[in-house]
């Protein structure tokens, strides 16, 4: 970040706005949402400043710039139309430690303007560091069309009470999980209505309640992370990931996906390679459980889909047995992600119609499937964990009856900016240079709906 997000406590703030033409009242208008006190500095203003000469909060100088307007100043905004001025006030206001805001310049700005939606004591605010304005103005739209008009109402419900909460409930835990709970709930719907006699009666209630039981019961939630791209987590997987205390993750959750956790929960990275396991697995289980039972809201984020290949099974058989509460957030599979991604329909008229996922690394190490089932021609077969035991694959499909020229594709880090496709077939897959370039994750794909592919690839170039 170039830009340092932070909100200004605008109460005592002197604001200095030199320039009074249009721009000048955009800004004079901006500021005055807030409690700051503005002087305008300009030789001549606009209708729109004009109209503003007998607001308390307004002091209007029709002259030229000085040096001493700085003055006390707090911050500055620079919106003449001259840039040898805006230069000059830039560099005095820098020397006199004011913060300073040159419209339209962003190489002369200290710091920078940025999109915001007021929905006061609610508010949001975005940057682009001056690099997107269009794209910012985008993300507004989005957020406006998301975000309740009456959410305003809910924040003043929550800073009457704030203090109220704080001397019931000990621990920033049980606060935590209080508010969340009355956020969610019927609480938050009444005060949104408008309804609060209604609301602050079920808010005692429910008060009084998580007092006489101050430590929260942990829960485990285990989150299908999806294939990689953040784009394709679900709304409620993104939901708990901002609500987690602690958030265990594998190696198969992306960066871009863990950067979307809540900044203060604490992350435990278990992940497993071939042959190199941070924590066995029957530890993770144990470490999941434990974690819940000291009262925190877990989320075991796992790449893909936690009951396809995830383990997530064998998890939550831990926390049965151990009586701590849990939730399934399903999440896109790798198999689905990566033929998406690579323009290989699983299925297809024409081609396969079914689809079979299959390990090629079960538990002992060993591959040994039901090579008879799998070798039809008719079907598309997905193979998890598949690259090393990409020789043996080949064979045994050839050995059971599927043709030598079905059809092979190898996708690396499928849905990512870096995925990569490789293609072939059974018989020349293990010929093609790329082939040993490969690394996990990567997913293995045969059948004829590969053979689609060259024609259906909108994301990613064919590494043949």
């Amino acid at each position: 970040m170039q830009y340092f997000p932070v909100f200004l406590d605008a109460k005592d703030l002197h604001c200095l706005i030199v320039g009074a033409g249009e721009v000048g009242a955009r800004k004079l208008e901006l500021i005055l949402k807030t409690p700051a006190t503005i002087t305008v500095v300009a030789p001549w203003m606009c209708d729109t400043v004009k109209s503003y000469a007998s607001h308390p909060q307004v002091t209007l100088i029709e002259r030229e710039f000085e040096q001493d307007d700085l003055n006390a100043k707090d911050m500055v905004f620079v919106a003449t139309s001259d840039e040898t001025t805006n230069a000059d006030i830039h560099d005095l206001a820098r020397a006199r430690k004011v913060l300073v805001n040159v419209v339209d310049n962003t190489p002369l700005c200290q710091f920078i303007t940025p999109s915001i939606i007021d929905r006061s004591p609610i508010t949001i605010a975005m940057s682009s560091g001056g690099v997107a304005p269009v794209l910012l103005r985008y993300l507004r739209q989005k957020l406006e069309s998301v975000i309740p008009a009456n959410i305003s109402r809910l924040g003043a419900f929550s800073e009457k009470f704030r203090n109220k909460v704080k001397q019931t409930l000990d621990g920033v835990t049980a606060r935590r999980y209080f508010w969340e709970d009355v956020l969610d709930g019927d609480i938050a719907e009444l005060v949104e209505k408008g309804q609060n006699d209604k609301a602050e009666a079920q808010f005692d209630i429910a008060l009084e309640a998580a007092r006489q039981n101050q430590k929260p019961q942990g829960q485990v939630y285990l989150v299908g992370a999806g294939p990689g791209d953040p784009d394709l987590l679900t709304f409620r997987a993104l939901r708990l990931m901002q609500k987690a205390d602690v958030v265990v993750y594998d190696r198969l959750v992306s960066p871009q996906i863990l950067e979307l956790v809540r900044r203060d929960a604490e992350k435990i990275y278990v992940g497993k390679t071939k042959s190199n396991h941070t924590l066995p697995q029957q530890d993770i289980n144990t470490l999941i459980a434990e974690q819940a039972k000291q009262g925190n809201r877990v989320v075991r984020l796992k790449g893909g889909d936690p009951f396809i290949f995830g383990r997530g099974g064998e998890e939550i058989q831990t926390l049965i047995e151990q009586g701590i509460d849990f939730q399934v957030v399903p999440g896109i599979t790798a198999a689905s992600g990566a033929a998406s991604y690579a323009g290989i329909p699983l299925t297809h008229r024409d081609h396969a119609q079914s689809v079979t996922f299959a390990t090629g690394h079960l538990k002992d190490g060993t591959i040994d499937l039901n090579w008879n089932a799998l070798a039809h021609a008719s079907q598309t077969l997905v193979f998890y964990m598949g690259l090393t035991g990409l020789p043996i694959i080949c064979k045994k499909l050839t050995e059971h009856g599927l043709s030598a020229e079905t059809p092979i594709a190898l996708v690396q880090q499928a849905t990512l900016p870096e995925q990569r496709v490789v293609t072939g077939t059974l018989a020349t897959i293990m010929d093609n240079p790329e082939t040993p370039t490969m690394k996990p994750p990567t997913l293995v794909i045969v059948g004829s709906v590969v053979s689609l592919h060259r024609k259906l690839d909108w994301f990613t170039r064919t590494v043949e």
